[in-house]
């Protein structure tokens, strides 16, 4: 069980994964903590996130969708140069833009790929959607790419995080997000109605409860978030108490 806090933060933020191979169980994501843990830490909140097959109608919707409502939108996946990588004509087909050949990204795959290295397929990696901005890959060369609040990255994890680490300081968040975990051998349901008065009591502090199994035992792992130090530090000492007063015994750190 999560609360949702009723404060509204600066910037907000919605991640899109793309890609079939996502959906078919043949690739695990890493991308999305990585870049929720990074964005929270610029006080950006990933607010949404979705995992969208290769089909061109549901990226442009989806695309669509979520550059309505949030700050900024970070793509990851689709931008490689086979038949399947779709992403960048289906964000130019969202904004309404020609997808065309980028001259400083052909220069850049020039000095990448030598003589006949650089073939028709990896030109494609150096087609964006009219108007954008590159993103500098200093892993494998091929850019990614924003336009608007949108931000392309490429799915493999080591060069989604070369690209994201170059683009991040020029992003605009609020007060970055810290918390305070405290767990318990009590399951959600001993604690469960001390544990929403206490939310009521701090209404701008998101707390959560996370049921675990270890050990043959069920317990609960209650975690704080919000920007306030002071406050986090007064729903820990909260959260320790009703545990207390439901007979348990709390204890530092999270349990998964």
């Amino acid at each position: 069980m999560s609360q949702d806090s009723p404060s509204v933060p600066a910037a907000t933020a919605a991640v899109l994964i793309i890609g079939n191979e996502i959906l078919s169980g043949r690739t695990q994501d890493v991308n999305l903590a990585y870049l929720a843990k990074e964005l929270s830490a610029l006080g950006i909140p990933v607010r949404e996130a979705r995992v969208v097959p290769d089909i061109e109608a549901e990226i442009v919707a989806a695309v669509n969708a979520v550059r309505a409502r949030y700050t900024y939108v970070f793509t990851t996946g689709g931008i490689g140069p086979t038949h399947d990588d779709i992403t960048s004509g289906c964000v130019a087909k969202a904004f309404g833009v020609e997808l065309v050949l980028d001259p400083e990204a052909v220069a850049l795959l020039r000095r990448h790929y030598t003589g006949d290295q650089l073939n028709e397929a990896r030109l494609r990696m150096a087609t964006v959607p009219k108007g954008s901005r590159l993103i500098e890959n200093p892993v494998s060369t091929a850019p990614g790419f924003q336009i608007g609040n949108v931000y392309v990255l490429a799915g493999v994890p080591a060069i989604m995080r070369a690209m994201f680490d170059g683009l991040k300081d020029g992003l605009k968040g609020g007060p970055p997000v810290s918390s305070r975990t405290v767990s318990t051998y009590l399951g959600e349901g001993v604690i469960a109605q001390a544990l929403g008065a206490l939310q009521q009591r701090f209404p701008k502090v998101d707390i959560g409860s996370y049921p675990f199994f270890r050990r043959g035992k069920f317990g609960t792992s209650l975690v704080a978030r919000g920007t306030d130090e002071a406050e986090l530090d007064q729903v820990a000492e909260g959260l320790r108490a009703l545990i207390r007063d439901e007979g348990g015994d709390p204890f530092e750190g999270e349990i998964s």
